[in-house]
């Protein structure tokens, strides 16, 4: 019976996590209280202590200074939902362009205040090691702290959780939000997986385009962040306006090579009739 009401709780948590899935009375009790409210442009608190991967103490401004930041809050011994959403969420890091620790930083934050800093160890050696790429050690962090710390973080975020006696876990949503350098919240994504495409925008966005590419930059022209879906859609009159523009450039380019083509051939000719 433990296991059937386990799964209950992770498929209803799942739906908690979307915003506006559902009616307060159609929750059960213990999820009238567990959600994932979006509290865009809100400064974090970067103060409050907590203890890292090796049980140094650590503020969440140690990490927040310099580039963008992906907040992701799991706890440790999650049996089965937290696992999911890091697995979607190295699934995604592994499909960008961009390396953790140097453009961007991750941070997963426990909300279990009764976890420690060996269990944080083990997490990241182990989606350190799913990651698969050199220096992320220095970029992707795994914070445990005291409810003191843990509770004012969360609030900031909207993250919001209940301890389930009948299933000794935790019910909670799922998902991960996008820290600007100085702090504020940009961008959050729901559920357990998350398209590369969607993170990659999002983190541009939240750099202030420091980092990124030119087709970066359309990109975001093109699609639109949405925050009643967490996705990026496309705008379809920025997408026809770029287009437009992209052809300018196309034509403009092909005449330009052809004039040129054309300048040289003339040249070749009247040199040979001389």
């Amino acid at each position: 019976m433990k296991a059937i009401h386990a799964t209950l709780v992770l498929l209803a948590t799942m739906a908690a996590a979307i915003p506006g899935a559902g009616a307060e009375p159609d929750r059960p009790a213990i999820l009238r209280d567990v959600g994932f409210d979006q509290r865009l442009g809100a400064q974090v608190p970067l103060d409050l202590p907590f203890r890292d991967e090796s049980g140094a103490r650590v503020t969440l401004g140690d990490y927040v200074r310099d580039t963008p930041v992906v907040l992701v809050p799991a706890y440790y011994e999650c049996p089965m939902l937290c696992t999911i959403v890091l697995n979607g969420v190295v699934s995604a890091l592994r499909a960008l362009p961009f390396d953790v620790g140097r453009e961007f930083r991750v941070v997963t934050v426990s909300f279990n205040p009764h976890e420690t800093s060996e269990l944080a160890a083990a997490k990241q050696a182990t989606y350190l090691h799913e990651y698969r790429r050199p220096g992320a050690e220095a970029g992707w962090h795994f914070l445990v702290g005291d409810d003191t710390s843990i509770r004012p973080l969360m609030d900031a975020i909207g993250f919001r959780y209940a301890w389930d006696a009948a299933a000794s876990q935790y019910a909670h949503a799922s998902g991960l939000v996008v820290l600007t350098p100085d702090g504020h919240i940009s961008r959050y994504f729901y559920g357990v997986e998350f398209p590369p495409k969607d993170l990659r925008l999002a983190l541009v966005e939240a750099s202030n385009d420091r980092i990124g590419s030119v087709v970066d930059q359309i990109l975001l022209f093109c699609f639109h962040y949405d925050p009643s879906t967490g996705r990026y859609s496309r705008v379809a009159l920025n997408a026809v306006r770029a287009g437009g523009v992209l052809t300018l450039v196309a034509l403009a380019l092909f005449i330009w090579t052809s004039l040129r083509r054309d300048r040289r051939m003339a040249g070749r000719s009247g040199g040979g009739s001389a």
